[in-house]
């Protein structure tokens, strides 16, 4: 095992040829000329490493394969990653693992420890799709090499195509035609995401309203008395949460106009879910505007969009089965070591 003085000692000669990149913040990070060993942790910025093809860098994750099964079954080198409970790394370990750049989310107090070990630390955020497309820029800057930086551009364009695809069929409609949809984060505690978030966006663009938009941010605990209130016509339920059916709201929201007309969606889960901070976002807001507006969308087949976006952004192939399990919100099925290794491409 390398020693602390080594370890010092790599991170200082790896940055006597570093660049200085601004992160989401506003801060201004001295990076190596490339990062070669990641410690990433915020949960969703992890898809957009693997976005750039450098999945393979994450040698520390706050992730877990029981957690995000398709995410360590897409990027097995995880498995061999130093994982974490919760999302602070001992910074002794980090430089035992000769880790060159940190990656936290915009909330973490732990950067301040990370640099004072003498680690590249950025602190990554974004709530809407611009200042998304920006983040995936940085990151690919920091990753350091041109083919990250080609990808972060190749999916910019691939999400610029999908907003105006939707946007033109979207934004015309008249406020009577947009249902009121609220999107559930988590059903014990009772909590929703509001405006100001990416969720709010994606929800706006497929053609809907947040009925939760007087309030503000993400995973905001509420009373179910506010459900009842805002009637929703469409109700989506993240992945992880559980089912409205077999929870302690069944019968309380039974009367809700979105059970009544069985318009209750348990929201998509791939490397992560769908509904939240990370690049397949650009599936989510297809695949909600289908939900919303399916005569809009009749011809949007979400099994072929998502087995392209996997060769193309994660590459790897998934066959109709996998995707459709994906749409369900399913993990991956067990299968041999060979059949896993045979659908990894480019790698």
């Amino acid at each position: 095992m390398i020693s602390l003085v080594a370890a010092f000692s790599l991170v200082a000669s790896t940055l006597a040829v570093a660049r200085t990149v601004s992160d989401d913040a506003g801060n201004t990070v001295t990076v190596p000329a490339q990062a070669r060993r990641i410690a990433d942790g915020w949960y969703a910025h992890h898809s957009l490493l693997m976005t750039l093809g450098a999945g393979d860098r994450i040698v520390a994750t706050v992730n877990h394969a029981k957690d995000r099964p398709w995410m360590f079954t897409i990027q097995p080198s995880l498995n061999q990653a130093l994982s974490v409970h919760g999302r602070s790394f001992s910074s002794e370990a980090l430089l035992v693992r000769q880790v060159d750049t940190v990656f936290v989310a915009a909330e973490d107090a732990d950067a301040a420890a990370y640099r004072q070990a003498g680690l590249p630390t950025l602190v990554m955020g974004f709530d809407d799709f611009p200042s998304m497309k920006r983040s995936l820029l940085t990151t690919a800057e920091v990753v350091g090499t041109d083919s990250a930086r080609q990808r972060a551009r190749a999916y910019n364009a691939y999400l610029d195509q999908q907003v105006a695809a939707i946007q033109a069929r979207t934004a015309k409609l008249p406020a009577g035609k947009r249902p009121g949809v609220l999107h559930i984060q988590s059903l014990h505690p009772l909590k929703v995401d509001g405006r100001d978030t990416l969720i709010d966006s994606w929800i706006t663009l497929a053609g809907g309203r947040n009925v939760a938009g007087q309030i503000a941010g993400n995973m905001k605990e509420i009373s179910p008395e506010s459900v009842l209130h805002w009637q929703p016509d469409v109700i989506i339920i993240g992945a992880g949460a559980g089912t409205l059916a077999t929870s302690d709201y069944a019968a309380l929201f039974s009367s809700l106009k979105a059970v009544q007309n069985h318009q209750v969606w348990q929201n998509p889960a791939g490397v992560f879910p769908w509904d939240r901070y990370g690049t397949e976002a650009a599936l989510q807001i297809q695949w909600a505007a289908a939900i919303l507006h399916p005569e809009l969308f009749a011809d949007l087949d979400m099994v072929k969009a998502t087995q392209d976006f996997y060769q193309r952004f994660f590459d790897y192939r998934l066959s109709a089965e996998e995707a459709k399990r994906i749409l369900q919100a399913l993990p991956p099925e067990i299968v041999g070591f060979d059949q896993r290794v045979n659908n990894i491409t480019n790698k």
